[in-house]
């Protein structure tokens, strides 16, 4: 009886065993390994994060800033997503040698592509300085000062811990201003392109399946990381080798199933886990709804002329499937925080945290915080929503205000800073403008503009508007703009530029897109941000308090700290889930889904004629899995933007999937996160080794690699 009691208990720890979570992995050791190994994992937390020897971490750099990648090999192989290296394609790519279209592969060390502006970092250690960074801070009342205190502790901090001369300190906050994390760094800037499929495999799906399950896409690109002789960050150099890594992932292809563990390690950007619930609120009935209407609008525009001309398509590939991944994210964002009924949820446990607040006799420390919420987030409203349209139509979405806004900071820079600082920023953006105009089209920019500047117009808070709009007939202003602004065209912009200080403050204040994009600025630096930075700035000290008192009233909770694109783990398992009543979603795609979805000529779900052969004979290699060969997978994971090419590694450390979506019902999680209905989306290292192998015939690049099978080990 007793045994059998053990058993039952054990039975109901491992299936009960908590996922979720965005956890950093010098924390592990305690609570985090026992979950993951209650989950199934027979590696140890010292193999994922281990400060003076090799471990999981060395092999996982964030790629250029925003997404993450993975160490494959001994000699500095890495690998991604193909979304994370398009940019980098695309620059690759002509009409003579369109590698978006093609793909990609180099069948030899010297015949990888250099690429300029392109890096991976490495973490080397982390360190707790929390009593560091809030030395002195105490004492302070006013919130400036105190972020004025923390800000120089940090920078004396980042100057005088110890480091190697070609390494760098970082310091993060977490727990909203709870504890900071020192972070010493590698940076790698000689960056070559080795593989990527065409975009028919990398991109399948495109943007109707984004953030969609069931999902069919090769998500993935190769490059490798040179360094210097002595293995060092390096710039680019014709004699630079490739790189030596501490850890390199070996890959499994011993096939999967539903429940193995699973673990994602990454760069996640930015969650919020812990707002009120009137935060939530308007993100789900204003600021959501807002941003989604315009870039929906810029989206249509652009689609448009991207289906009629090839080479519109090059210049706009990457910018569309950047705003349409953030409108798609946030459309199911919206409807996720609706289905989970998160605000109810939300106001359900500031109730407990009142009462437990009251209990304590705390009320002086933390009995305002949710009033003061409520006040503070009443007021910021029409703050927050017309700095999202400034934000969304100025600055990202219609292209020759973009390029004003630059000019614009440009004459700014010369009252705040004199003659010098402008000159000197004048030249970087003369020199360095080339890139934007070389994928700007003037005829697809003016009717975004026509479309975006009416919404602007009608729909932005009416208080902050320029008086320039307050009537505004989009198609005569759109005409009067394109039709005389030098900003539409590269030698336009450099002649505005052109000449001594005061001519060119005449030149750009003469230019009518400059006049326009002046006047919306003006308006918005002056009435909006102001306030705008003034709440969110109360907001900032009350959230941190709430995030102690959560902390400190909650001890047993799994209370992990937002992300901010600092190294995380994150584990769960293989998972199918239920999205709606009656419908149920396996854990795995196949090849099969891909010939099922396959409409020729259509460039979301077009396929390659030699995918379509290898399929028909079912030349799977050594990669099928019963005759069939996986694509995809997903799991409960916690994952979200930044950690797109993170490794997803099994119970022993090996890699199985490489992260690069969410559910759509699930990305939600940003916010709030459930495992019933939160799943990342992986590609199947089955599928990236079969197009890498059997589809691209890189030998080469297989014959680097440690992979594991059922069998035999090579």
């Amino acid at each position: 009886m007793k045994l059998l009691k053990l058993l039952l208990l054990v039975f109901v720890i491992q299936t009960q065993a908590q996922q979720g979570g965005m956890w950093v992995p010098s924390l592990l050791s305690g609570m985090n390994e026992t979950e993951m190994k209650n989950l199934g994992m027979k590696i140890s937390a010292k193999d994922i994060y281990d400060a003076n020897h090799s471990s999981i971490k060395d092999a996982v750099p964030q790629f250029n800033g925003g997404c993450t990648s993975e160490v494959i090999s001994d000699k500095g192989l890495i690998l991604t997503n193909h979304h994370c290296g398009f940019d980098a394609i695309q620059k690759q790519s002509s009409v003579e040698h369109d590698y978006l279209t093609d793909g990609f592969w180099a069948y030899k060390m010297e015949e990888e592509l250099v690429n300029k502006d392109l890096n991976v970092m490495f973490i080397v250690r982390i360190e707790d300085v929390t009593s560091k960074v809030l030395d002195g801070v105490a004492a302070l009342s006013l919130e400036s000062e105190k972020q004025k205190k923390i800000q120089e502790n940090i920078s004396a901090l980042n100057l005088s811990s110890p480091k190697e001369a070609w390494q760098e300190n970082k310091i993060r906050t977490f727990y909203d201003g709870n504890q900071y994390l020192l972070f010493v760094t590698e940076t790698f800037k000689d960056i070559r392109l080795v593989g990527a499929p065409p975009s028919l495999i990398g991109k399948f799906g495109s943007d109707t399946d984004n953030w969609v399950w069931p999902r069919h896409t090769g998500d993935f690109s190769l490059f490798r990381i040179y360094a210097d002789k002595n293995n060092r960050p390096a710039e680019y150099a014709a004699d630079n080798v490739p790189y030596k890594p501490k850890h390199f992932l070996p890959i499994s292809i011993s096939g999967l199933k539903e429940n193995d563990f699973t673990m994602v390690m990454g760069y996640p950007g930015t969650t919020r886990e812990y707002l009120p619930a009137i935060a939530v609120e308007q993100i789900v009935n204003d600021l959501n709804p807002a941003k989604v209407a315009l870039r929906d609008a810029t989206l249509k525009v652009q689609d448009g002329f991207m289906r009629k001309d090839n080479a519109i398509k090059i210049q706009y590939a990457a910018k569309y499937a950047t705003i349409a991944n953030s409108w798609k994210k946030w459309i199911g964002e919206t409807k996720g925080l609706k289905k989970s009924d998160a605000v109810t949820l939300k106001r359900k446990f500031e109730t407990e945290f009142q009462e437990k607040v009251s209990k304590a006799g705390k009320q002086a420390e933390y009995g305002n915080i949710l009033s003061d919420f409520e006040k503070n987030y009443s007021e910021i409203k029409d703050y927050a929503l017309a700095r999202d349209y400034f934000t969304e139509v100025a600055l990202r979405n219609t292209e020759i205000l973009v390029v004003g806004y630059k000019l614009y900071q440009l004459e700014q820079l010369l009252s705040s800073k004199g003659e010098q600082a402008f000159t000197d920023r004048k030249n970087n953006l003369s020199n360095g403008i080339e890139d934007f105009y070389r994928n700007y089209n003037a005829i697809v920019d003016r009717q975004i503009f026509e479309q975006l500047i009416n919404l602007y117009a009608t729909k932005s808070p009416q208080q902050f508007l320029p008086s320039s709009l307050n009537t505004i007939e989009a198609t005569k202003l759109s005409a009067e703009v394109f039709d005389n602004s030098k900003l539409t065209s590269l030698n336009g912009f450099k002649e505005l530029l052109n000449g001594d200080t005061n001519t060119i403050i005449g030149n750009i204040n003469n230019d009518k897109g400059y006049q326009l994009i002046k006047s919306m600025a003006d308006s918005y630096t002056k009435n909006v941000l102001p306030k705008y930075d003034e709440l969110n700035l109360k907001n900032i000290a009350t959230q941190r308090t709430y995030m102690k008192g959560i902390l400190e009233f909650f001890p047993n909770k799994r209370i992990f700290p937002d992300a901010n694109s600092t190294l995380r783990v994150t584990y769960g398992k293989i998972k199918g889930y239920q999205p709606n009543d009656a419908v149920y979603y396996e854990p795995f795609t196949y090849l099969d889904g891909v010939l099922e979805k396959y409409v020729p000529g259509d460039y979301e779900f077009d396929v390659p004629k030699k995918l379509i052969d290898l399929y028909n004979t079912k030349d799977y290699g050594i990669y099928g899995v019963n005759g069939k060969m996986p694509v995809c997978f997903i799991g409960t994971n916690h994952t979200t933007g930044g950690n797109s090419g993170s490794p997803a590694i099994d119970a022993k450390g090996n890699l199985i999937g490489l992260n690069f979506d969410r559910v759509w019902e699930g990305t939600m999680s940003d916010i709030y996160y459930s495992p019933d209905i939160c799943r990342n989306v992986m590609v199947d290292l089955h599928y990236v080794l079969f197009i890498i192998d059997k589809y691209a015939g890189a030998k080469n690049i297989i014959n680097e690699l440690k992979i594991i099978t059922s069998t035999k080990k090579k």
